[in-house]
């Protein structure tokens, strides 16, 4: 064990997290989503807005918290992840409720938005755009759902499956940062047995 061990240790960071980055853009991408799509003064608008911004900010308090209690990141990690959970949820009902597809991972479109890394806003509308262009002069039946005809493909279709694949890729990175966090917190303990390790270091 390293001698020069800090009481408290690097933290934060949370900007250069993958997780924080993706969860940042469904949240951009939902209130503009919720502007556009769900009823002004419906408790699902605001639900949806609520849980994609719990999702990023519980990841960045996490990350922030972690110096001195390793218990409180996991803790704040797991509530953005099942913020981000609910969120899923919601956009499979809009889909749902509205009897447009739900379009499976290997979806042409979907690999198209994949293979385009978005990061900003921007970039999802862009692709929103190109698809629809797709639609109105494909031939192949490129943007067929599950391989049946071409299909006209509303804006919120695309957008609520760009933002499904984009949670389900966030909700990944959280499982596996919630079992490294979990990992780190079993081998090197919290914030008391590293104060409890320098102390007896010093005597």
């Amino acid at each position: 064990m390293k001698t020069d061990e800090p009481l408290i240790p690097k933290h934060g960071g949370y900007r250069k997290l993958k997780s924080f980055q993706v969860a940042q853009l469904a949240y951009d991408v939902t209130v503009r989503f919720c502007e556009r799509y769900i009823e002004r003064g419906s408790r699902t608008r605001d639900q949806m807005v609520q849980a994609a911004r719990s999702g990023v900010q519980n990841i960045a308090e996490g990350s922030q918290a972690s110096g001195t209690s390793k218990k409180t990141e996991l803790k704040l990690t797991n509530v953005a992840r099942a913020s981000l959970e609910e969120l899923r949820l919601d956009y499979e009902d809009f889909l749902r409720q509205r009897e447009l597809p739900l379009l499976p991972p290997g979806h042409p479109a979907l690999v198209r938005f994949k293979a385009r890394r978005c990061v900003t806003l921007e970039d999802v509308r862009l692709w929103v755009e190109d698809e629809q262009g797709r639609t109105r002069t494909s031939t192949d039946r490129s943007v067929s759902v599950r391989g049946g005809p071409c299909l006209s493909v509303g804006s919120s279709t695309l957008v609520a499956n760009a933002a499904l694949s984009l949670l389900n890729l966030c909700c990944h990175l959280l499982d596996r940062q919630l079992a490294a966090q979990a990992q780190a917190f079993e081998n090197e303990g919290g914030f008391t047995e590293r104060l409890y390790r320098i102390r007896q270091k010093k005597r």
